[in-house]
């Protein structure tokens, strides 16, 4: 059991290793944007988890996905995997807004991100995955 938290602290590790280095990479506006995102996302939930997957798209985890943190040449897009299921009423959410499934935050050079309403938005998307998690799971019909 011990090799296998091993495992997972080093994956974790290599993770957030990657995202100081996209950080590093993008060396503007967006790697300074992704940097305060990151560091909300850490103060709101400290126990989430870093991770790397789609070939390079940082990610946020706590008992399922949070939200991911992908950049673009005019934007960085926090996605959030159950967004549509999400109360947001800041109206933080502006992309990704016809899916039944996802929400995005498109955050663009210049824009001044609502921290309180960030955090909260993220503490929401914990609570939404650790529901699901506990929520006892429907027999299927024969």
């Amino acid at each position: 059991m011990k090799k296998a938290t091993s495992s997972v602290d080093d994956e974790t590790a290599g993770a957030s290793q990657k995202i100081d280095a996209r950080i590093r990479e993008l060396g503007d506006w967006r790697g300074a944007t992704l940097a305060r995102v990151r560091s909300l996302i850490k103060q709101a939930d400290p126990e989430a988890v870093e991770t790397w997957k789609w070939r390079g798209v940082p990610v946020w985890e706590h008992a399922g996905i949070i939200c991911t943190g992908e950049t673009y040449k005019a934007a960085v897009k926090l996605t959030f995997a159950r967004g549509a299921a999400l109360e947001d009423p800041s109206g933080l959410f502006n992309s990704s807004l016809e899916g039944n499934t996802r929400r995005a935050i498109d955050i663009h050079e210049g824009d001044e991100i609502d921290e309180a309403a960030l955090k909260a938005l993220i503490r929401a998307a914990v609570a939404l995955n650790l529901s699901a998690r506990a929520a006892p799971k429907r027999a299927r019909s024969l």
